[in-house]
């Protein structure tokens, strides 16, 4: 058997623009499970119309946003990017090679991306991509990928809006059970490629953060559609809700059924099938959506790192790398390689291996801004060298806290990655000196 190297085989292979028959199989694949989506399509710019190269740029709710992308514009072929890690994966690798999907080292300098990107361009065809880099961990837009305007100015094609609405609440990070409500896609013109011409980059990032701008939870409080939870409203919202707003406890929430209670006071909330949030008790609660949770432990995060030069925080993690010579089986991203301590300070992130000291890294925020959450958020993933990595705490369900505390040490003492306008009172009280 000819010796498998995955590497080198996505590093020289040849994008081509989509198969219409191939294409055509993966839109009647994938109208099954949209059935119980119950999707709908707004089409304010018809893209299905649209001839010649152009991209289809989506906001990043769920890991089935492909799927809404697609039947947007169907039947205009889109090639798609994908992590790059998926490309490893033994159920996923064929079908991207048959639907020529491009790679993406999410939150990397990425050459082999790049330069698939503008090959599908010149060929005449059209690429989607979120330029978010990965799905929201919490139903807000993050901050895009520093980099974007410049790319899609540099290309000078029209760029297209795919605005997705409802996708997070059907398929949560924590929680990746299908929900059943409603859901939207709506497509529109967001850059010609004279305004691309005209616009500065800097203006191209802030129309795209601006047109992103989306929590899908005060959506959902002014839609009020109900979804069918199948009794599991609370599956692992601990990874999301990780601080009790009573005790102020960090990781002492459980999340069961449609309760998600503190271990350590006690403090219960129910969610119903409205994801409404109903404290227990005749206790009160604070807040009254999960984003105001959310956005509350942030700012406490905020505060605690910005009071104490000192701040460390350490736990014991795995350490998964991607092979080369075979593709990875069942819903693995990587094989466990180590065993060691993070510790994430003032000065970066830090790896001490038990027993390997190659797999010690130190990385400072120059180079670290967020991380990423392939597929749930019981983990995240980050690139070492340029080397796909995954870390699994082993002490917290910390991954959405710690990637929290990241984004937030970044900006105290680098802050490319900017937070956006409308949070600058996550920030109020602090020193000038201290917000950047």
């Amino acid at each position: 058997m000819a010796k498998i190297d995955i590497r080198g085989e996505l590093e020289h292979r040849k994008y081509r623009v989509t198969n219409k028959v191939f294409y055509f199989v993966y839109k009647f694949l994938m109208g099954f499970p949209a059935l119980k989506y119950n999707a709908h399509y707004d089409r304010v710019y018809d893209v299905r119309k649209f001839k010649g190269p152009c991209f289809v740029i989506f906001n990043h709710l769920s890991r089935i946003d492909h799927m809404y992308v697609m039947r947007a514009c169907y039947p205009k072929r889109l090639n798609m990017l994908a992590g790059y890690s998926e490309f490893f994966r033994s159920h996923l690798h064929f079908l991207f090679k048959l639907n020529n999907v491009l790679p993406k080292k999410n939150y990397s300098r990425d050459i082999t991306g790049t330069k698939a990107i503008m090959s599908i361009i010149k060929q005449g065809g059209s690429v989607t991509f979120a330029p978010e880099g990965l799905a929201t961990n919490d139903g807000q837009n993050k901050p895009i990928v520093p980099g974007t305007g410049g790319m899609l100015k540099k290309i000078g094609v029209p760029v297209f809006f795919c605005e997705l609405r409802g996708q997070y609440l059907q398929n949560t990070k924590v929680c990746l059970d299908v929900r059943t409500g409603a859901t939207y896609a709506t497509t529109k013109l967001l850059f010609s490629a004279a305004d691309l011409k005209n616009l500065s980059v800097e203006e191209i990032d802030a129309k795209i953060n601006e047109a992103f701008r989306h929590d899908e939870y005060a959506w959902q409080k002014e839609k009020h559609i109900k979804w069918k939870m199948h009794g599991n409203a609370a599956k692992r919202l601990e990874d999301l809700l990780y601080r009790c707003p009573e005790c102020k406890t960090y990781f002492s929430t459980v999340g069961s059924g449609d309760k998600l209670t503190c271990k350590h006071c006690g403090f219960t909330v129910t969610i119903d099938d409205y994801y409404d949030l109903h404290a227990e008790g005749g206790k009160t609660l604070p807040f009254e959506t999960h984003t105001d949770w959310v956005n509350w432990q942030r700012m406490e995060i905020i505060k605690e790192i910005r009071k104490d030069p000192e701040y460390s925080y350490s736990e014991r993690v795995r350490i998964g790398r991607l092979p080369n010579d075979r593709y990875l089986k069942g819903l693995k991203t990587s094989d466990i390689v180590g065993e060691g301590r993070l510790t994430i300070d003032h000065t970066g992130m830090h790896y001490r291996d038990d027993k390997d000291d190659a797999l010690n890294f130190d990385l400072g925020y120059d180079k670290l801004y967020t991380l990423i959450t392939e597929v749930d958020s019981s983990y995240f993933n980050l690139y070492i060298d340029g080397e796909y990595t995954d870390i699994f705490p082993l002490e917290n369900h910390s991954s959405l806290m710690i990637t929290a505390l990241v984004e937030e040490m970044h900006r105290l003492h680098v802050n490319i990655y900017k937070n956006f306008p409308w949070y600058d009172y996550m920030y109020e009280g602090l020193d000038e000196t201290e917000k950047q």
